[in-house]
This record gives structure tokens, C-alpha cells and sequence, in this order.
């Protein structure tokens, strides 16, 4: 592309992102139509295509738009403004789909496949068996790939966590003390049983708290939030799945009565009020004359 035709200021200060950043949301203007899609291009001039399946009538040439960028079945850099299980970086439950001498495919979402090559598999892969894995760039090929092998993609530096700071977890696995969690997308950490109030399988995402931070690079974690705010934490959790279990949606908000309240969540009338008001203001649901939502 000529370096004359790459945007400028304008474009940097409307938040492009600067270079196209494969596994990841790009922020990219729109640029050009063409009879296979739309052309973006970020600040510095790269281009990629987001097919006409992705394209909508509101899209036009010269505004940003929002994009994942991955590798397509030609191994060439695409946009799309799906999103999958989990980005570069990151971990998430994947189903095994296919596998071949040299590696297994996993679902994640996207019309590609995700690539697990066999030097990335602690242990065989079955079609149809969920695995938790982390998505990866190989730095001399650019593709994206997932491994199974996370140990090494743990932070070690703990600098700036503490006891009672508020954290989001993924299941990694049960042991007889409870269960491994990933933190923040970033640390190892252990949730003991007695810190639970509910079974948790593998891939489960819960809002957790830091009861110790360990001088072996892990941390210790609870369910339990510290102080006197633990039960309408609990009580805002279990409203949380409730609504998940509904699909997102429930006919019920302040003004529920008393019974109602105690059969759906076991919960008294006031910790229900107090709990709904923590999730509105932390802008987990919303609420109006007919129920609630999640956001």
C-alpha cells in the first residue's frame, strides 16, 4: 500500500489501533468496498478483509468498526466480527471436533478451527471431550494455535495483588483440596473447598477474592468475599446463575414477594434487596417493571 494513503492523525485520534494485531479486537476504519467485502485498515496501513457474510448495512466506508483477526483455511489474515471462546492470550474450554496424527482440532467458535498441535497435548485427545486450553501466537509463523500445557504462561511476579482484592477465576481442575483456578487470565491459584458454596466443574467462570498471595507464586482464593459483605455476595451469585439458568431473563425485582424469593433463591426478602441492589450498581443486571436481565 502507499505510505501516502495511510491515515493520519485524524484516524489515530479516533483510537484505530495502530498495527493489525492477529488473535486479538482490532479497532479498524473502514476503507474499502469490494466485491468480497469490506477492506479495514489500521494506523499504520495494513489491511485486511472482513467478508461480505460479516458486513451490515450499517458499515460504511470511512467510520471504524470493531473486529476479531485470525488466520483463514488459507492461512490468510481476515476479520470478523465474531468472537471467539477465548483470543490470544487467553484460556477457555474448547470441544475436540477432529484429530489427526499431527494434532487435534477444537471448536472455538469461529468457521476455522482451532489448530492443537500434538507437541501441545499433555495427554490424547478425544472427539467430543472438552479440554482447557490457552490460546497462543507462534512468533515465527504469526498462526494462532492452543496448548494444554499451561504452566508456563503462568505470571510469576505478584507485585501489586493482596488479600481481599476481588478477582475473576476459570476452573482448571479438581483436587482433593478443592480446585485450581487461572487468575485473571494471568496466575495460578488454589480455591479451597471449605472457601466454595456450590460444585464447580472445569471451565466454570465465578467472581473470586484473594485470601493469601503465597510465596511460592500462587494464590490462596475464596468464594467468600472478606468481611460482613459474604452473604449478599453469595446471594448476588446465586441470583447471577439463576439468571443464567433462565437464559438471562426473570420475571421477578424488588417488589417480589417473600415466598417467591425463598423458592427461587433460598433467600430472605431483605439479603434478595440488598443483593439486587449490589448487582445493579456493579452493572452485572438491569432492572425494570417487569423483572430482571442480565447485562
Amino acid at each position: 500500500m502507499n505510505k501516502n494513503n495511510r491515515p493520519g492523525n485524524e484516524a489515530m485520534e479516533e483510537g484505530l489501533s495502530e498495527s493489525l494485531e492477529i488473535g486479538r479486537v482490532n479497532r479498524l476504519e473502514i476503507y474499502k468496498r469490494s466485491e468480497f467485502g469490506l477492506f479495514l485498515r489500521a494506523a499504520d496501513g495494513g489491511e485486511v478483509l472482513l467478508p461480505n457474510a460479516y458486513v451490515t448495512p450499517e458499515m460504511e466506508v470511512g467510520s471504524p468498526v470493531e473486529v476479531f483477526l485470525y488466520h483463514d483455511s488459507e492461512d490468510r489474515p481476515v476479520a470478523t466480527t465474531q468472537r471467539p471462546t477465548a483470543m490470544r492470550d487467553e484460556y477457555g474450554l474448547f470441544t475436540v471436533v477432529d484429530y489427526r496424527s499431527y494434532g487435534a482440532f477444537v471448536d472455538w467458535g469461529l468457521p476455522k478451527d482451532l489448530f492443537v498441535p500434538l507437541s501441545q497435548q499433555k495427554e490424547y485427545f478425544r472427539i467430543g471431550e472438552k479440554k482447557l486450553l490457552r490460546v497462543c501466537r507462534d512468533e515465527r509463523t504469526g498462526r494462532l494455535y492452543a496448548t494444554q500445557k499451561l504452566g508456563k504462561h503462568f505470571v510469576r511476579e505478584m507485585k501489586g495483588l493482596k488479600a481481599g482484592q476481588p478477582v475473576e477465576l476459570l476452573i482448571l481442575a479438581r483436587t482433593p483440596l478443592g480446585y485450581k483456578a487461572i487468575v485473571e487470565n494471568r496466575y495460578e491459584g488454589m480455591l479451597f473447598s471449605g472457601d466454595t458454596f456450590e460444585t464447580l466443574e472445569v471451565g466454570d467462570r465465578r467472581r473470586g477474592y484473594i485470601t493469601k498471595v503465597r510465596p511460592d507464586h500462587k494464590l490462596d482464593l475464596s468464594l467468600r468475599p472478606p468481611g460482613r459483605d459474604a452473604k449478599r455476595a453469595e446471594a448476588a451469585e446465586k441470583i447471577l446463575r439463576s439468571l443464567e439458568e433462565a437464559g438471562g431473563r426473570l420475571t421477578m425485582g424488588y417488589k417480589s414477594s417473600p415466598d417467591a424469593i425463598r423458592k427461587r433463591f433460598g433467600l430472605s426478602r431483605k439479603l434478595y434487596k440488598e443483593a439486587l441492589t449490589r448487582l445493579r450498581e456493579e452493572g452485572r443486571i438491569t432492572l425494570d417493571a417487569e423483572g430482571m436481565s442480565l447485562r
